[in-house]
């Protein structure tokens, strides 16, 4: 039997590495003779980098930036693969929501101009390729602060620099893209597929859970079409309706206006580095999952991108995860053959969360138990 194993994160418990060895471990103890391949995975949300350095390699390069707030410092962090040369960076390092207490969190004052001094320090060492991954993020500012860490003007109608936060776009009247780099290829890491602006856009969606209020979201989503307004009048370029560009505030929709970015779907972009079609050549079953297991997770996330691929190479698929709460006429209709929760029924999150080791084992068990043993 040749099983692929390949988990996202556990939100708050697991790293995806964390995940997918304990499920190894669990296999083996179980069939010493089975064949585990462990391939974590990631879409670009935290703990992308973690995941590709399992397979990549590479060393982590810290740098002091700013933090998601104005005047704060942070030291940062990026995965740095010396061949060929290529940077992950993680938003979420340096401008992301869990650097900021509850009460601190506001996306009309925060900013991602920490990220593009993270950038900026990657290309300063010689990155040709930059994988930006852009989950978690504490801002709603278009990536008009990462553009500003890069050398981008952004002027009011006085001619004079607006400041950092979401609260700013509404003030930009002239931009003026960073100049005088010699910008590496950058590809943002899409985890989401909202478009900048509107109902389904960035402040509307994502506002509220960075600490936006009502009026805030309406200030919000107002600056970023305005944003995108001047990036179509002085660019020609078209931002505000483009799948993904709401991605972290719109700093998916900044980089592709400011810095040539292209968008891509994370979770494919991780697979086709890790290489995890050869993986999957003669594979009976692909064991996948993350914390939580909902309808969200059969739209783009790790979990349908690897039953996509699976699917293509026979392999059937199983999910494993904290909680399941996707109907099995729903993921079976998706390709997913099983999918088991670690969380007993009951329990409460929090001490689910604290055994989440033995927990993922024992489903593991079940899931041998159930359905592995009996091959194809």
């Amino acid at each position: 039997m040749k099983i692929v194993v390949a988990l996202d994160k556990f939100r708050g418990s697991l790293t995806a590495t964390e995940g997918c060895e304990i499920v190894r471990q669990a296999l083996l103890k179980m069939q010493p003779d089975w064949e585990i391949v462990v391939k974590p995975m990631a879409d670009g949300g935290e703990g992308t980098a973690s995941a590709l350095q399992t397979s990549l390699g590479g060393a982590w390069i810290t740098a002091p930036v700013t933090g998601p707030l104005p005047g704060m410092s942070v030291d940062a962090r990026y995965l740095w693969v010396a061949e060929p040369q290529l940077a992950v960076v993680e938003m979420a390092n340096a401008s992301g929501l869990v650097l900021l207490p509850p009460e601190r969190r506001d996306p009309l004052k925060t900013t991602t101009f920490g990220t593009g001094e993270l950038i900026r320090h990657a290309m300063e060492r010689g990155a040709r390729r930059i994988l930006l991954g852009v989950g978690g993020s504490a801002t709603v500012d278009g990536g008009v602060g990462a553009a500003m860490a890069l050398g981008g003007k952004f002027l009011d109608e006085s001619g004079r620099p607006v400041g950092l936060g979401g609260g700013e776009l509404e003030k930009i009247a002239q931009i003026g893209r960073p100049g005088g780099l010699s910008l590496p290829v950058i590809e943002v890491l899409c985890d989401v597929d909202n478009p900048l602006c509107g109902e389904h856009g960035a402040a509307r969606v994502f506002g509220p859970q960075k600490g936006a209020t009502p009026e805030g979201v309406a200030r919000l989503d107002a600056g970023l079409a305005h944003l995108a307004r001047l990036v179509w009048e002085q660019f020609g370029k078209k931002i505000a309706a483009v799948p993904g560009a709401g991605a972290a505030g719109g700093l998916a929709a900044g980089a592709g206006a400011f810095l040539d970015a292209r968008l891509m779907p994370g979770a494919e972009t991780i697979m086709a580095l890790t290489e995890m079609e050869i993986s999957l050549r003669n594979a009976d079953w692909v064991i996948t999952g993350e914390g939580r297991f909902d309808a969200q997770s059969l739209r783009g996330k790790v979990v349908s991108a690897v039953t996509k691929l699976a699917r293509q190479h026979g392999a059937r698929v199983a999910v494993l995860a904290g909680a399941v709460t996707v109907a099995e006429s729903a993921y079976r209709a998706a390709g997913v053959e099983v999918a088991i929760s670690s969380q007993p029924p009951g329990m409460a999150l929090e001490q689910a969360l604290t055994r989440a080791p033995e927990l993922l084992a024992a489903g593991v068990q079940r899931l041998a138990a159930n359905c592995l043993a009996s091959g194809r």
